[in-house]
């Protein structure tokens, strides 16, 4: 059988027909949790259909997504403007940003703000880039028209001219579409939270928590390849992944592609969450996978478990010396997730066995990782946001 692993680049582009100009409408057929009730976080599985499009995609490729504005926060700004027609709901609702105001509308306000205290008081943010992110991070245009109602935008055309357009929102791929013919799979954190005495969501995962209806085809999608983020060629090579919370979602893929292929090189997965009881993202797949021995080494870090956080570079320095084995070996490492903190300090914990398990002095393990490993080799590769 020819998997998309080894579909050569022009074959994938010829079946690729689907981009950002010209995406797929596609619809969601299944849809269900991945943690508990009791979780402090509400992570889902959302399963698309693309059956009967040559939609293709690899696994390390992402979907991207063009959300909805739910119709509550649409018709709430439609109130405060006063601009009551169908073409400026749907423009609200599928071209622009909604959930977070940018500083493009507070100059807009200031200039129609008569003098006063509101007109000061915009100029004061407006004076000071700091004070001004600040106050629109936290802050949709709701907000703002309330708390400036003495600025008024003449046309609905004035008011949308002043708005950020929706870019497409990009997810790894948790799906092989050799083991899901027809199908993407995605692995999303729901975010929720309230601010300024309001509930909200975010722009894309509240769209698809909340309003995507099942078995619709109205979803804009389209594959983003990755350019680096794939399998290796050669399927004896040993892979390592590090994917705590939604960054095991392209970890789902590789592995499914590789245990349908027989590949000949080993698997090891590092997982981390708060809690196992609640929070053990395809748990069942991983332990089913590692006691057929299809997934050869799982090691999992559930901080809130006990006293002492316990993280995935934790395990990561409990496991040194074979990390360090695994990756004279030849094998591949691949990390997906959070950018600021998780993937910074995985970073250096893999810094730090290069230097203690290799023998190294400071200056040439960090270029041993940095160059060595992730530039000439290009056996240490990233995913992270």
């Amino acid at each position: 059988m020819l998997t998309l692993t080894k579909m050569d680049a022009a074959a994938k582009a010829a079946a690729q027909k689907y981009d950002r100009k010209k995406p797929l409408l596609a619809e969601i057929i299944r849809h269900e949790p991945l943690t508990r009730p009791s979780s402090n976080k509400d992570t889902r599985h959302f399963v698309f259909s693309i059956k009967g499009s040559g939609m293709t995609y690899t696994p390390g490729d992402s979907l991207a997504i063009f959300a909805r504005n739910p119709p509550a926060l649409v018709e709430e700004l439609v109130r405060l403007l006063g601009f009551d027609s169908g073409a400026f709901r749907e423009a609200l609702t599928r071209q622009f940003i909604l959930n977070r105001a940018n500083r493009k509308v507070l100059v807009g306000l200031s200039e129609r703000i008569p003098q006063g205290e509101q007109r000061n008081r915009i100029s004061e943010i407006l004076n000071n880039d700091e004070v001004c992110r600040e106050y629109l991070y936290t802050r949709d245009y709701i907000d703002v028209l309330t708390e400036f109602d003495e600025g008024r935008f003449e046309s609905a055309k004035a008011f949308l001219a002043q708005l950020s357009p929706i870019p497409p929102r990009l997810y790894s791929i948790a799906s092989s579409l050799d083991a899901h013919p027809d199908e993407v799979h995605l692995c999303v954190g729901i975010v929720r939270y309230e601010t300024h005495g309001r509930k909200r969501s975010g722009l894309a995962t509240g769209f698809l928590a909340d309003e995507a209806k099942l078995q619709v085809r109205d979803i804009p999608i389209y594959v983003q390849e990755a350019r680096h983020f794939h399998l290796p060629g050669d399927s004896a090579r040993d892979i390592i992944m590090i994917g705590p919370g939604t960054g095991v979602a392209p970890f789902r893929a590789f592995l499914e592609q590789r245990i349908l292929e027989g590949a000949k090189g080993r698997h090891w997965l590092f997982f981390g969450e708060q809690h196992r009881a609640t929070d053990y993202l395809y748990g069942e797949e991983f332990d089913r996978w590692q006691k057929a021995g299809q997934l050869h080494r799982l090691d999992l870090a559930f901080s809130r478990d006990q006293t002492e956080k316990i993280y995935v570079q934790t395990r990561m320095q409990e496991q040194a010396r074979d990390i360090w084995d695994w990756l004279q070996g030849g094998a591949y490492l691949y990390v997906c997730g959070d950018a600021k903190r998780m993937a910074k300090d995985v970073h250096q914990t893999l810094i730090d066995i290069a230097r203690d398990q290799g023998a190294m002095a400071a200056d040439a393990a960090s270029v041993y990782i940095n160059d060595t490993l992730m530039k000439k080799e290009r056996r240490y590769l990233r995913d992270v946001y």
